[in-house]
């Protein structure tokens, strides 16, 4: 029976790629989530943080993908 080794495997490459993904899946989700969150903040706690209405609109409609 032949054997193999681990380091000349082809998903030692995979692997990258499947954190860097996972990564970019990862930050989409919590941009999503903070965003949702700011949305529902009321006009008091948004002047504490120093942001206006229009401007968390704007944030909250962006698509997940964008920064």
């Amino acid at each position: 029976m032949p054997q193999t080794h681990i380091a000349n495997l082809p998903l030692r490459t995979r692997s990258g790629t499947f954190s860097r993904v996972r990564s970019a899946f990862l930050t989409a989700l919590t941009r999503r989530r903070e965003r949702q969150r700011l949305a529902h903040l009321d006009a008091h706690l948004l002047r504490d943080i120093g942001l206006d209405p229009q401007e968390v609109r704007r944030e909250y409609t962006k698509p997940f993908w964008q920064p």
